[in-house]
């Protein structure tokens, strides 16, 4: 009698043993297609545009592409990978915050950027620069400002002249409990109200009410969710390297990519950048799934030697960047723009070339310079004299989409993109 319990004791638990395991298989599969079916709704549901474009629109010079952008006013339209949340949408959202993820995402952005910095316990962030703090969030009125790099000194007449404010001045924890806000900050202020109230006059600080700052790990789970694509930009660091004396660069770069592995985000959906093309390379070498769509964002232009309309001043020169293995190289706008004898926008020099190297264009940054018809500011500098208002940025995006044949373009308002991209279905 005790023996049979026994037996019908073991062939219970091994029954129940395989029961959980199959109900785990299961449940993993149904979670998988789950998000599958999740991301695939996410991506062809109908986007939310508001006024601004068809305010771009009706402000274009009569012609043929006007009347055609007009002619699909009606949509539907829908999320496209063209269109780039740069930094999120931050034309009126603080950047790299949960709003203005959400904003782009609901604007249409089939790819959102988290720029990624790092914190003092070495966790990973979205910010743009490692010393940003003290523009992008609200650190200067709480007590961590005494931890700044660089705090105010109130005994001064210009106390925010100096001032900086770096994440690796904070530990994760305590970066979780700042405010994001415009980035601004006035140097010459001499309280800290006025350094704080120095948002430029064509963005609104309407949203700045809550702002909430994410870790890259955050990020990636809320871009899942969203289902959109990825874009992390690794930052160089405003520190000496190795930080604290052990952490490499390198191991800033893995620690990235490691990210998305555990988060089970697939390599065909990041599109890792740097302005170190050392860090491609790294990538290109040791992560050679994410190296294919690794982002060389071309910075050259800050170098006196660099001419982007002299091949001669390149190195190394698009040829030797595709030998390399880099698939994407990302310049400014201006870089791959020019204007004819007729004032005409047509592409550069240096646009042709790197198509002719076989190498893929994404660019930056859309509608970041304030009204054009000011001059379009340092994004529009080669075709200043082809642009008098508004509305010629669609034209400047046609001349990008068509003539140059970008994959797609980083905008501080996604929706603008969103609209050009489904009316040409890009």
């Amino acid at each position: 009698m005790h023996q049979l319990f026994r037996r019908l004791f073991c062939i219970s638990i091994l029954s129940s043993s395989f029961i959980l395991t199959t109900s785990a298989v299961a449940d993993k599969s149904d979670s998988d297609a789950s998000h599958k079916r999740y991301h695939d709704q996410a991506s062809m549901q109908e986007v939310q545009l508001g006024p601004r474009p068809y305010f771009l629109v009706k402000d274009m010079a009569e012609g043929k592409l006007k009347a055609e952008l007009q002619k699909c006013g009606n949509g539907p339209f829908k999320k496209t990978d063209f269109s780039i949340g740069h930094r999120g949408a931050p034309m009126q959202f603080p950047e790299h915050t949960k709003e203005s993820y959400e904003a782009a995402a609901r604007m249409g952005a089939g790819i959102i950027e988290c720029d990624v910095t790092f914190t003092q316990d070495r966790a990973l962030v979205c910010r743009h620069s490692q010393c940003d703090l003290h523009t992008t969030t609200n650190i200067l009125a709480t007590p961590l400002a005494s931890k700044c790099s660089i705090p105010p000194d109130y005994s001064s007449e210009k106390p925010f002249e100096n001032v900086q404010c770096c994440t690796s001045d904070i530990t994760l924890s305590e970066f979780k409990t700042l405010q994001g806000k415009m980035d601004a900050g006035n140097k010459n202020a001499k309280t800290l109200k006025e350094y704080l109230n120095s948002t430029p006059d064509w963005r609104t600080d309407l949203y700045s009410g809550k702002s909430t700052l994410l870790s890259h790990k955050e990020s990636i789970s809320l871009f899942k969710k969203l289902g959109v694509k990825f874009t992390p930009e690794l930052k160089s660091p405003s520190v000496a390297m190795p930080f604290e004396g052990e952490y490499s660069q390198q191991d800033y770069a893995q620690q990235m990519i490691n990210e998305y592995k555990q988060a089970g985000v697939s390599a065909e959906n990041v599109f890792a950048q740097s302005f170190n093309l050392s860090d491609v390379q790294y990538w290109i070498e040791n992560e050679s799934e994410f190296g294919e769509k690794a982002v060389y964002l071309d910075g050259r232009y800050d170098d006196p030697s660099f001419n982007h309309k002299d091949p001669t001043t390149w190195s190394p020169n698009m040829l030797e960047l595709a030998s390399q293995g880099v698939k994407i190289i990302a310049p400014p706008m201006w870089m791959l723009l020019d204007v004819d004898s007729e004032n005409n926008i047509v592409p550069s020099y240096y646009a042709k070339a790197a198509k002719a190297a076989g190498l893929d264009i994404i660019t930056w940054t859309l509608e970041r310079s304030g009204l054009l018809k000011s001059g379009g500011g340092w994004y529009h500098q080669t075709i200043k004299a082809a642009i008098s208002k508004d509305g010629d940025t669609m034209q400047v995006l046609d001349v990008l989409a068509q003539d140059v044949g970008i994959l797609g373009i980083f905008s501080d308002w996604p929706a603008t993109v969103t609209y050009y991209a489904n009316c040409k279905n890009l």
